[in-house]
């Protein structure tokens, strides 16, 4: 695992800072990286209740069991990946107190089928909110993000503009975050900033 003072972010290439929190009144599209996120992909039975007991012990809340759903907040969260699969998600530089807090329920759980790996350096997020941000994904996405079959709290592995990503809807602003390879990272965003260009665009602040 890299060391998280040492990270760049994808996007230095695109040399955002002269314009991160510039005022765009006329902006109905706001785009920004989320990048100190600490990311650790879990894989166990859901159907163990003492091993989902045990998880929630440390994590504060459930993990969601629905397909597609996702709990906690902000950025301490799980989104539901597969029938045995989520995504944890803390503040950056928590990630390892919490992945060894999760391997040591799951060992007094008696948990025999679980994987934890730290996933942190694999995708950055990007975060899209504002009253037009979903006519932007629908440029490029072809999931149905309409608020009758994707809402706050779902969350949807999907291609936009080509690029695989992890689609999750955190508000109803709307708000999304936008989970995507740090390879493709400096891609998207400049498709985001196309896309969006016609409804205005602020850029805000790297967290």
């Amino acid at each position: 695992m890299v060391d998280p003072s040492l990270r760049q972010s994808p996007l230095a290439t695109l040399h955002l800072g002269g314009r991160e929190g510039q005022p765009a009144p006329e902006a109905s599209v706001h785009l920004a990286e989320r990048r100190s996120v600490g990311k650790i992909n879990l894989r166990a039975d859901p159907g163990d209740g003492v091993l989902m007991n045990a998880f929630e012990s440390v994590l504060g809340y459930p993990l969601p069991l629905d397909p597609n759903r996702t709990s906690g907040d902000g950025k301490r969260g799980a989104l539901r990946l597969g029938p045995d699969e989520w995504l944890v998600t803390v503040p950056g530089g928590q990630e390892n107190a919490l992945f060894g807090a999760l391997g040591t329920a799951a060992t007094a759980a008696g948990g025999k089928h679980v994987a934890l790996s730290d996933v942190s350096d694999a995708r950055t997020i990007l975060t899209l909110a504002g009253p037009r941000a979903r006519d932007v994904l629908q440029k490029g996405c072809g999931l149905d993000l309409h608020p009758r079959a994707f809402q706050t709290g779902h969350c949807a592995g999907t291609l936009l503009a080509r690029a695989a990503i992890l689609l999750h809807q955190t508000g109803d602003a709307p708000a999304y975050d936008i989970h995507v390879a740090w390879s493709f990272a400096a891609y998207l965003w400049v498709w985001l900033e196309d896309a969006g260009a016609e409804y205005g665009v602020a850029v805000g602040e790297v967290e």
